[in-house]
């Protein structure tokens, strides 16, 4: 062994004086050298600078897997003594890394990489077309400079997150560098990689759970390790949001959901208010309008018990968007308990299930609820007085005719509120939906131009669609004449597949509602002609026969019975003699 690695000092010094001449990849074998020796596996205050050298060598040079071995050498040498240096030594490698790769960004025009996926290699297919683009030297340039730095700080963070992973002494650690990569992916655009570190972290969760005897394991069960992975779960899911990854951002909700499960305290409210809003973003982009509302009740409830000096403008607007919200959920079918139960398969509510779960809602919500919910907690009394009657005019009054324009200032208001203004064109829908249903129940044939005419700010694509939707998932009896132009309602007599519950402003059932009813109809009109063709008085004289004979039954029925068991009896002796005879008869 040569005479310097006697002493890690002696190596360090004969690092510099490689560094000096230009030789880094002698500097980096030499410390190399040290690092992974035998003779130095007890840590001394020497070492840390030597690690910071190596890693700084590193990271000049791109070696990251270099980087990752000596690494874990260090934390084996350091972790039962000083962890602090490991900690130390792991952010100074992390910094170099975000500094060289900022400033490569600097250099270069190009800000964002326009490489799929950084873990696969160049092939020879992309290499090919990259040299006969059209692009000019200046962007082969700028990919040059910048994609290799983009790719070694994907690889650093990863390094060290499988380094720090169920690590209770460097817990704080391991949630910085999470936290940092996903400020790297949002960044740099990298959604691919967002993924395969969500997917990381969800792995390293089940390691915790998996192997909680080591010495060093994380316990989840303590409140600071709870808030700590609660925070970068947030983090993640609100980088998942910017970058509009909606699967990825359901999966962080149910992560958060998981960990606040774990909790034997409840979580703080301003976390839970924070988790509400980014869970009511997921649903409404997803397309789930009824869980989007149930979500934004639920925080409108938690804001009014936790925050006492809550602002009546705020609450004005939290109110407002809690109505639009209930508003624009898709109008149910009318069916009865046992009608919902043959339509839904098991795998449709076990998911309405989950996601109740993820509300801390014992059931699945319902339009009709959310609606009660609104008069129940006098949510309507706190919206902005343009929408005080939207609720009224919507879901009470029956007013086909006049629906429009009775609600045409609302929706003005809707539509010039920026948080407000997603709903209108749901909205618009429940309106044309009310407006069909109600002129349903009062025409039974009607011009397309007149049921325009209602609903003016609809296309006739989107009234057909929105007809169409009425008749597939409402069971409306509706039939669109295109000869005619015209729209005809309940002609269909022996077509009746709902029981008549009505639901939202209703006057009276179509033709086709009331056949279904013509038998019970029939019994009702046959009991009241029987009360005729039988008088009261002989009514009176068959219940009192009636009460005679049940009344001779009850002195004779213990002596009858009685008889019954003796002649049981006497029937089973006279079996025993006949057996009895015959076998004396074969013997």
């Amino acid at each position: 062994m040569p005479a310097y690695f006697q002493r890690p000092e002696n190596a360090l010094k004969r690092a510099n004086e490689f560094m000096d001449v230009g030789k880094r990849q002698r500097a980096l074998e030499t410390l190399s050298d040290v690092i992974k020796s035998k003779r130095h596996r007890t840590w001394q205050k020497v070492h840390e600078p030597i690690m910071q050298k190596y890693l700084q060598l590193c990271v000049e040079l791109r070696k990251s897997h270099i980087a990752k071995e000596g690494l874990y050498q260090y934390k084996n040498i350091c972790q039962q003594v000083n962890i602090a240096s490991l900690v130390d030594v792991v952010r100074c490698y992390i910094q170099l890394a975000e500094e060289r790769t900022e400033a490569a960004r600097e250099k270069s025009h190009q800000k964002v990489v326009d490489v799929d996926d950084l873990d696969l290699p160049d092939s020879p297919e992309s290499i090919l077309l990259k040299a006969v683009s059209g692009e000019d030297t200046q962007d082969r340039t700028d990919r040059a400079i910048l994609t290799p730095w983009v790719k070694f700080l994907w690889e650093s963070y990863r390094q060290c997150l499988d380094l720090l992973r169920n690590n209770s002494r460097v817990e704080r650690l391991y949630q910085d560098i999470a936290q940092q990569a996903f400020k790297f992916c949002l960044k740099y655009a990298r959604k691919t990689e967002f993924r395969k570190l969500c997917d990381n972290l969800r792995t390293h969760l089940g390691h915790i759970h998996k192997h909680q005897h080591q010495q060093t394991a994380i316990n989840l069960n303590n409140p600071d390790s709870q808030a700590m992975h609660l925070e970068t779960r947030l983090v993640q899911l609100d980088s998942a949001i910017n970058m509009e990854l909606w699967q990825e951002a359901f999966k962080a909700v149910e992560d958060i959901h998981g960990l606040i499960s774990l909790s034997k305290k409840p979580p703080r409210p301003s976390l839970m208010a924070n988790y509400y809003q980014k869970l009511g973003l997921v649903f409404w982009k997803s397309g789930n309008r009824l869980f989007h509302a149930s979500t934004l009740h639920r925080l409108y409830h938690l804001s009014r018990e936790q925050r006492k000096n809550l602002a009546s403008e705020e609450l004005t607007q939290m109110a407002s968007r809690v109505l639009c919200a209930t508003l624009a959920v898709q109008i149910p079918p009318s069916r009865n308990a046992i009608g919902e139960l043959l339509e839904m398969n098991e795998s449709t509510m076990e998911k309405k299930r989950h996601l109740a779960t993820l509300l801390m809602l014992p059931n699945p919500p319902t339009r009709q609820g959310l609606i009660k919910d609104l008069v129940k907690h006098n949510v309507i009394q706190n919206v902005y007085p343009e929408l005080q009657n939207l609720y009224q005019w919507l879901e009470v009054d029956f007013h086909p005719l006049s629906l429009y324009t009775r609600v045409t200032t609302p929706l003005d208001v809707i539509s010039k509120n920026d948080e407000l203004s997603q709903y209108v064109p749901a909205l618009e829908d429940i309106v044309i939906t009310r407006v069909l249903k109600q002129v349903s129940q009062v025409y039974q044939t009607i011009e397309f131009a007149r049921l325009s005419s209602l609903v003016p700010f609809a296309t006739q694509f989107r009234l057909e669609r929105v007809i169409v939707d009425a008749k597939k998932t409402l069971e409306l009896q509706v039939r669109i004449n295109h000869q005619t132009r015209s729209l005809s309602f309940g002609t269909n007599l022996d077509v009746a597949q709902r029981e008549d519950v009505p639901e939202g402003p209703y006057i009276q059932s179509m033709p086709s509602e009331q056949i279904r009813n013509q038998l019970t109809e029939m019994a009702r009109s046959l009991h009241k002609a029987l009360t005729f063709i039988v008088p009261h008085e002989k009514q009176v004289e068959r219940d009192n026969l009636k009460v005679k004979i049940m009344g001779e039954y009850r002195t004779s029925a213990k002596r009858e019975h009685t008889k019954i068991l003796q002649r049981r009896q006497i029937i089973e002796d006279r079996k025993e003699q006949l057996e009895h005879f015959n076998d004396q008869k074969v013997s």
